[in-house]
């Protein structure tokens, strides 16, 4: 079951690559009044502070190399036409997405690891709030990444960074990084020429001035425009990659020393098959600790929750 959050929630993206540390959790529901819709994106820009659900921390932070694997998930109905935790009014046909540790807004790049649709949403919400879901998409999203008949989907999802940051800077600065329906980009100022003409000389004095030459007309110079930015929104197009085979697994945890890592594989392998894999992450080695490969999602699903009811809290699944 998904919830939704008020405060303003995110992650750092080594955990999520390393650690695991994206565990989703049941959080106090919060119900949203409707409202009338939409003010999408003219709502500013938040990160968050570092928050704890069942024993997982999230720590919020912006990370420009955001990329990572899993099970995505959509939302729909139950929530259409509800806030946001951007602040937004939530429509399930427009290309958002759920995440629970990415600044919003961001805009995400979402590969359909499954198919090979690639599509760009825009995140501007928390969750999901289900174990085992690194994503909620839209009902449309998950329409074009073709995943709205099974519900979820094995995705990779990494973060766009030049539009994300250009988001970023239109919210700050207070700009709509969105326009609602019927709403127009700003036009900029009307142009008007400037022309030179003589003055006719006082009286007199006429004589003592020199008769003045012809002046002809400047060219016009145009006014200095004002400043409209344009509005960063995904474009709904979808592109297709080659699909390769992948596999699920349960990643309980990365360390740096091995010997945590053995004694944590030891812990979890009477569960399935347990592997340690030596990974370099910005130059520094890591060693994961690794349940599979599982052969459904559902399957995944299970294990994760054995493996986290033995106090693994951070455990999540990934895709490879």
């Amino acid at each position: 079951m998904r919830y939704r959050v008020v405060v303003t929630l995110s992650c750092v993206a080594l955990a999520g690559l390393l650690i695991g540390g994206c565990a989703e959790t049941g959080a106090p529901a919060v119900t949203a009044k409707p409202l009338a819709r939409p003010t999408q994106g003219k709502v500013g820009y938040k990160v968050g502070a570092p928050y704890q659900i069942d024993g997982v921390w999230y720590y919020p932070a912006v990370d420009y190399n955001y990329d990572e694997t899993g099970v995505a998930s959509w939302y729909g109905p139950d929530f259409d036409g509800k806030d946001t935790a951007l602040g937004d009014v939530y429509d399930m046909n427009d290309l958002t997405a759920a995440h629970r540790t990415l600044p919003m807004p961001s805009m995400v790049r979402v590969t359909n690891l499954d198919n090979g649709r690639v599509l760009a949403l825009r995140v501007n919400d928390r969750g999901p709030y289900a174990k085992g879901r690194i994503l909620d998409v839209s009902r449309r999203g998950a329409q074009l990444l073709g995943f709205d008949g099974n519900g979820t989907a094995r995705v990779r999802v990494q973060v766009m960074a030049e539009e994300s940051r250009q988001m970023a800077a239109l919210a700050q600065a207070g700009q709509p990084v969105a326009l609602a329906p019927g709403e127009t980009k700003p036009q900029a100022a009307p142009t008007a020429a400037v022309v030179a003409q003589p003055l006719a000389p006082l009286p007199g004095i006429a004589a003592a001035l020199p008769r003045p030459a012809a002046v002809k007309p400047g060219p016009a110079v145009a006014a200095p425009p004002q400043l409209a930015a344009a509005p960063i929104v995904p474009d709904g197009r979808v592109s297709q990659v080659a699909v390769h085979p992948t596999h699920l697994y349960i990643q309980a945890g990365a360390f740096t020393n091995q010997s945590n890592a053995a004694r944590l594989r030891a812990k979890l392998s009477p569960l399935g098959s347990t592997s340690i894999t030596p990974i370099s992450v910005d130059g520094q080695r890591f060693f994961r600790v690794r349940l599979g490969p599982i052969a459904t999602v559902d399957q995944a699903d299970a294990m994760l929750d054995r493996v986290v009811g033995t106090g693994v809290a951070q455990a999540r699944i990934v895709v490879d």
